[in-house]
């Protein structure tokens, strides 16, 4: 007997039958934290590049994960995972930290924005940076945080130097910071709203950056593995 499943259904299958593998498995755990290029990945996981790329295709033909162009060095690419594929996926494992510090170029938009909305989602301090700070947070960064019941007025920009302490957590929000720092970090690849100067690339910028923090804070504990 043939049986015609509901298309929910068939996506729910594909979504299992691309998981159901370590490597790609481990590709999506690694995605939770952070974007990342196939190259660092290869690297990270110590999968070589062919077989990487073969588990890279079914993942995204799963509707599991897509790819990005740096804004930074366009010749690179990253993977992002798509969050709606995955709404309820937590990371294997946990990360210990006493602080988190998100790391942008300008220290005037994204970095402010993460660092707002961490600590209204985690206990875990946290504190942002930038790699060449702007003279003052960006009035729209203000008001998308402002729109969401968040608060940057306090907020002043500051470069990585004055702000990096060791054992914290660096999570580089844009793609220029991502590829200048020489720290261990994780990598968030969020579209800069500021070239385009609109209400609503902020707030696109908001929304991802407040998907990725929910994410990534019930993985980050406290304190240090020593």
């Amino acid at each position: 007997m043939n049986v015609e499943w509901p298309s929910s259904v068939v996506a729910r299958a594909r979504l299992h039958a691309a998981l159901g593998e370590p490597a790609r498995l481990a590709i999506v755990d690694r995605l939770v934290l952070g974007d990342v290029a196939p190259g660092e990945l290869s690297r990270e996981l110590g999968v070589p590049s062919n077989l990487l790329a073969h588990h890279v295709k079914l993942l995204e033909q799963a509707g599991v994960l897509e790819r990005s162009r740096s804004e930074g060095d366009h010749r690179r690419t990253y993977l992002r995972l798509r969050p709606e594929a995955l709404a309820h996926l937590a990371p294997e494992g946990a990360v210990r930290a006493p602080r988190v510090v998100f790391v942008c170029t300008h220290n005037s938009a994204r970095s402010q924005l993460a660092a707002a909305l961490w600590a209204r989602r985690s206990p875990v301090p946290a504190a942002s940076a930038g790699t060449e700070p702007a003279r003052r947070v960006h009035p729209l960064a203000v008001a998308a945080a402002r729109e969401h019941g968040l608060s940057l007025a306090p907020a002043r920009t500051a470069h990585i130097d004055e702000v990096l302490r060791p054992d914290d957590l660096v999570v580089a929000v844009c793609d220029n910071a991502h590829e200048q720092l020489d720290v261990d970090r994780l990598h968030w690849s969020v579209p800069d709203p500021a070239p385009l100067g609109t209400d609503e690339a902020f707030d696109r910028a908001f929304t991802d950056l407040a998907d990725r923090v929910d994410r990534l804070a019930p993985a980050v504990h406290g304190g240090t593995d020593d």
